[in-house]
């Protein structure tokens, strides 16, 4: 992890020089006039941070961004492996991709080489949301009640399923409800069709449940709950404790303890042109001021909080950028390298079950996923 207190006033600096250049160093970014991202459905946080990333971006640079909302985690990251769209804007399936598990565990997906530009650590945090007349106040209180299934997001379905085991429980305690997409959860949560979801607690949603009738509140995560963060972590590593301010109901005053990891992050593939990634990496630090005052909830794009040893190895283009705001060490280069070398692992592994037949490959990836990671001595993450 960074070390934020050394890196705030670093970057403090970093910024107001940025601020203080203006036009001038606007004018040094050079982008194409068109550029395409994908995110979550609209509505969602990253939705509304990926359209306010381009109205900062448009008025800075003359282009167009277009962000193109999907709604499961195979169709946030096909556009973008296959070279139609340019970006991601994207969650925790981020993990689950370079992983190759959960949904990536398919026949016809496997592995993704991931390299990311930016991502958000924000004082917002992941958690269940509770409708205000569900009754629930610790995660004791989930057992048995209505909790939200989204079809086709096995890293959604994940977030809850390592809640639940916080708690000492699974799915199996719980009545699943299924929704047809993260919005549709929403939906569902406003309308009582279930009491408990797992969501960002930032978003236009999250708003519009806390003004609902039924009310809205957050299921605390206690950091002090050694055993429970044990657990969740077995499932979901790329969690860990935070303090949550932003959101609904929430506040300095009224922080919650949650559980927090760069969302979203910005990435692409590692075959994407390098100039291309150190130009955008360095547009937005540059639009820093310019995309928050559309969306508070960006504070997280700052470049004083960027984390370069999470679980998605960055770009050379984004490094070369970080380098030269004097931000990448020789520890992150380090994690960096060993991320890369764990991606080639498993690369290698699923390539060598290219003939495997369709209905067996799953299977067969998983087992050798495992039995490839063990023998090189590393966690399995299963």
């Amino acid at each position: 992890m960074l070390e934020k207190t050394r890196l705030g006033g670093v970057a403090a600096v970093l910024m107001a020089g940025l601020v203080s250049a203006g036009v001038a160093d606007a004018q040094e970014v050079k982008l194409p006039s068109t550029l395409a991202m994908t995110s979550y459905d609209v509505g969602a946080a990253s939705y509304n941070q990926a359209v306010a990333l381009g109205t900062a971006l448009g008025n800075a640079y003359s282009i167009s961004l277009r962000v193109l909302p999907a709604t499961s985690d195979v169709a946030r990251l096909l556009p973008v492996r296959q070279g139609r769209v340019d970006f991601g804007v994207v969650g925790s399936e981020s993990f689950n991709a370079v992983e190759g598990t959960e949904a990536f565990a398919a026949p016809e997906i496997g592995p993704q080489p991931l390299r990311m530009l930016v991502g958000s650590n924000s004082d917002n945090c992941f958690t269940l949301a509770l409708r205000g007349d569900s009754g629930i106040e610790t995660i004791e209180d989930v057992k048995g009640k209505r909790v939200g299934w989204v079809v086709g997001a096995p890293a959604l379905q994940s977030n809850v399923a390592g809640f639940l085991a916080f708690g000492g429980m699974t799915w199996d305690d719980v009545q699943k409800v299924e929704v047809a997409s993260y919005g549709a959860s929403w939906e569902a949560f406003i309308n009582g069709q279930v009491d408990a979801i797992t969501t960002l607690t930032t978003g236009a949603l999250a708003e519009q449940a806390a003004a609902s009738p039924g009310g809205l509140k957050w299921l605390p995560l206690p950091k002090s709950n050694t055993e429970g963060w044990k657990r969740l972590q077995e499932i979901k590593p790329q969690f860990s404790p935070r303090v949550g301010t932003l959101g609904p109901n929430m506040s300095k005053e009224n922080p919650l303890e949650c559980a927090g990891f760069p969302f979203p992050v910005l990435l692409t593939y590692p075959d994407r042109d390098a100039d291309l990634v150190y130009n955008l990496t360095k547009a937005v630090a540059e639009q820093f001021d310019a995309y928050v005052k559309i969306e508070p909830a960006m504070v997280g794009w700052s470049v004083d909080r960027q984390d370069f040893q999470w679980v998605v190895p960055y770009h050379e283009g984004a490094i070369r950028y970080w380098k030269e705001l004097g931000l990448w060490t020789d520890e992150a280069q380090a994690h960096n390298d060993a991320l890369v070398k764990r991606q080639e692992l498993l690369q290698e592994v699923w390539e060598s079950l290219a003939d495997a037949p369709e209905a067996e490959k799953t299977e067969r990836w998983l087992e050798a996923r495992r039995a490839a990671l063990e023998k090189a001595g590393l966690p399995v993450y299963e």
